[in-house]
């Protein structure tokens, strides 16, 4: 019996790193460029400000007096947190090396998506904007990866806890998805649900190094928690008629990001936030298990269908 079980896990094994492989190969990705922006605009002598004005128009908006941009240059507190940037992120390869492979995936499902520029800068602590994904660059606010115990951060344990190095390509596959998940139209929190199900399951795709907890964004306790709570959380949400509930009050209580979730239970302080994420996550899993379906028309199918066809089920 052991035996059989270890030739049936060898097997799954080898055919995960053969699929790998084969996205590794089958893809010609142009090099990655990368553009440390923390550096050029920290490094440059005020006096040679309108040179990078001129290669970096995008962040430089119209309007704003030279002394705003020549000022940052100079202040302390900028200067102090791009010294401690260029201490975590002297050698910037490791991140270019994963973002490589990461848009080898991408080239793999998206055939049509190009190559993006990657353009490093030090912005000002837009923890809902950490990296923004747009056609043809991808840009990446190094200060909020510098570890979540970095004396700059002042934030609560759940948002500083994804302020970590490991977190930049889910981010960067977060701001992605955006740009080919179909938004929702309607209040209803199945629709949210399945929403970030999708873009999680892009993540299955697209980081199959990473753990679930890395792709969701928790400690592995946390989705412990879930996995052993999910047969009582998906009862919770049936019994009180919540899946097709327009009430915009469950949004923050069970998918926006928050120390924990609101059952106005004991098992609140225990739970996670954002736990109608991964429920959806799961019913997402499920339908792609039960259904042939090419990626692109999952970003596009209907929440209902999803659901209804994913035939979901909690392990109980």
């Amino acid at each position: 019996m052991k035996k059989n079980l270890f030739f049936v896990v060898f097997c799954l094994f080898f055919l995960s790193c053969e699929k790998k492989n084969k996205i590794e190969n089958a893809v010609s990705v142009i090099p990655l460029e990368v553009e440390r922006f923390d550096k050029i605009f920290f490094e440059t002598s005020p006096k040679d400000l309108e040179k990078v004005k001129a290669a970096f128009p995008f962040f430089f908006p119209a309007g704003n007096d030279n002394s705003i941009w020549l000022n940052k240059m100079q202040d302390p507190i900028w200067r102090e947190l791009y010294t401690e940037v260029q201490k975590k992120y002297a050698n910037f390869e490791p991140v270019k090396v994963e973002l490589e492979s990461l848009f080898k995936h991408i080239k793999y499902y998206f055939p049509q998506t190009k190559t993006p520029k990657a353009i490093t800068i030090i912005s000002e602590m837009d923890y809902n904007n950490k990296t923004i994904y747009a056609d043809s660059l991808v840009i990446i606010s190094l200060e909020l990866y510098l570890g979540k115990n970095h004396k700059f951060y002042q934030f609560p344990n759940y948002i500083k806890q994804n302020f970590e190095q490991r977190q930049i390509m889910p981010d960067v596959v977060s701001s992605f998805s955006t740009r080919k998940i179909t938004p929702v139209t309607d209040k209803k929190m199945l629709s949210q649900m399945i929403y970030f199900g999708k873009q999680l399951y892009l993540k299955d795709l697209l980081l199959p190094n990473y753990s679930d907890a890395e792709k969701m964004g928790y400690t592995p306790e946390q989705i412990t928690w879930c996995q052993e709570n999910e047969s009582y959380m998906w009862r919770y949400f049936i019994e009180n008629e919540m899946l097709y509930s327009d009430d915009q009050k469950l949004i923050p209580r069970f998918i926006n990001p928050a120390p924990f979730s609101k059952f106005y239970l004991e098992i609140d302080n225990e739970s996670p936030g954002q736990v109608g994420a991964w429920i959806g996550w799961q019913m997402v899993r499920s339908y792609m298990k039960n259904n042939e379906v090419p990626i692109a028309d999952l970003l596009k199918t209907d929440a209902k269908e999803i659901f209804v066809k994913s035939k979901y089920k909690p392990k109980k």
